[in-house]
């Protein structure tokens, strides 16, 4: 290219592939300036508007704003420097827009009211330390006090509740996706629900009672998985009779879980087959699993393993 060349604005516009319009208004801008005027007055520019103009066009696809792009061009600001500091500010940006973006989709899930949309909203901008208050309230109000139900001091103790707290603490990272904002959204809204703390409480009490003193012993969950979880795979019916000899070895063994702690329930069947058909109502509610399932969105964990079908077999099976 001739470097003694110039161009008028349209020929600017041409080569840079910006619009007339655009090339103007950065000229009267200052960003470029015509080296001089032809005989008609119409404004001529030389080879280095071209480079100047391509570089601005390509800060400005990137975001950065006139009066940065100035500073850029006049050398008052590195390139390098005005690339660091937009790409942080870029950072905060796609936070937020995942944050909106989780929100809305909670919002067109659950066909929110305006009042739910607010509470979404305030539960998605929440910062770690209320987001950590607010688990640790709900799970406070969950575990505080369970192992007094067993006997004496030789209970489950607070070892064992402070490490299951521990497993359900979630956790949102720096920088989380959309996935994991929406499930903490959720996840958050059941820490909330009452309901759903007395639920857990429930349980955990349920398991401290029949765990017992001692060392640490399978709970509730694993017998029903042990003792029901090849009748399930087998398709059988919980009210058939060939069904019969699993609820029986179910109810055998809960009923020697519960008998390890002295005096928790009454030693005959009924009772224990009783006490057994409101556990494994609680442990059904799909409020629990779904808790699970969130936990592990917010903590990057791989799935939890679905164990509904077995507790919902064994609830229809016992009850």
């Amino acid at each position: 290219m001739n470097g003694d060349a110039t161009y008028t604005i349209g020929e600017l516009a041409r080569r840079t592939g910006l619009t007339v319009k655009a090339v103007r208004f950065y000229s009267d801008r200052g960003i470029v300036s015509p080296t001089g005027r032809n005989p008609a007055g119409h404004r001529r520019y030389g080879v280095d508007a071209v480079a100047r103009l391509d570089l601005v066009r390509t800060l400005r696809e990137l975001g950065l704003g006139l009066p940065v792009i100035r500073t850029v061009l006049e050398r008052e600001l590195t390139l390098p420097a005005v690339a660091a500091a937009h790409a942080e500010a870029l950072d905060v940006r796609i936070r937020l827009l995942r944050v909106r973006q989780a929100v809305l989709r909670a919002v067109a899930r659950r066909g929110s009211t305006p009042e739910e949309l607010t509470l979404v909203h305030r539960l998605a901008q929440l910062s770690e330390d209320e987001r950590n208050r607010l688990i640790g309230e709900f799970l406070t109000g969950v575990f505080a006090g369970p192992g007094d139900v067993g006997p004496g001091d030789a209970g489950p103790g607070e070892g064992l509740f402070a490490g299951v707290a521990r497993s359900l603490t979630p956790e949102l990272p720096e920088e989380p996706t959309a996935d994991q904002v929406e499930a903490w959204v959720e996840l958050a809204q059941l820490a909330g629900d009452d309901g759903f703390r007395e639920l857990l409480r429930g349980l955990a009490e349920g398991e401290a009672a029949e765990v017992g003193s001692g060392p640490p012993r399978p709970g509730l969950a694993v017998a029903v998985r042990e003792s029901v979880g090849p009748a399930v795979a087998a398709g059988l019916d919980p009210g058939s009779p060939e069904a019969a000899e699993a609820v029986a070895a179910l109810v055998e063994r809960y009923a020697g879980m519960v008998q390890r702690s002295a005096g928790t329930v009454p030693g005959d069947a009924g009772a224990v087959r009783g006490r057994l058909a409101e556990r494994l109502a609680a442990m059904a509610d799909p409020r629990r699993e779904r808790y699970l399932e969130l936990l592990a969105v917010v903590n990057g964990w791989p799935a939890p393993e679905s164990r509904a079908a077995e507790v919902d077999w064994a609830r229809r099976a016992v009850a």
